[in-house]
């Protein structure tokens, strides 16, 4: 794989983790009561501001890793390997976050179609 590449899927991994903070994150914070007490504009803009940093990544993978670009990756491609990063991510935080979220066998099945699907986009 191209150093472009390894960067784009960095950079998506990182912008991940911050998305699923600003998207998911709020449901744990609930547990202390100075963010519980917040009103929902301040959680939405407490959330706005995690977002932020997810776009400060992502938008550079994307620019990179598009081949209109000269990276390595179509835009379909790019979209699918987005989509199996943002579901690992979440997978991990959730479980580890979330006591209560379990990895069902469908939940498994769900990941292999997934990854499915990044075979299949990438087949010429």
């Amino acid at each position: 794989m191209k150093t472009a590449g390894l960067y784009t899927i960095l950079l998506l991994i990182v912008s991940n983790i911050f998305m699923t903070f600003a998207w998911y994150g709020h449901l744990k914070l609930k547990e202390y009561s100075w963010f519980a007490a917040l009103p929902i504009l301040g959680v939405v803009f407490i959330s706005w501001g995690i977002a932020f940093f997810e776009y400060c990544f992502q938008v550079p993978a994307n620019r990179l890793g598009f081949q209109g670009n000269g990276g390595p990756f179509s835009l379909m491609q790019l979209k699918i390997i987005q989509e199996v990063i943002t579901l690992i991510i979440f997978v991990l935080f959730s479980t580890l976050a979330f006591k209560t979220e379990t990895l069902k066998w469908n939940h498994l099945l769900a990941f292999i179609f997934l990854v499915a699907a990044v075979y299949l986009v990438f087949k010429k």
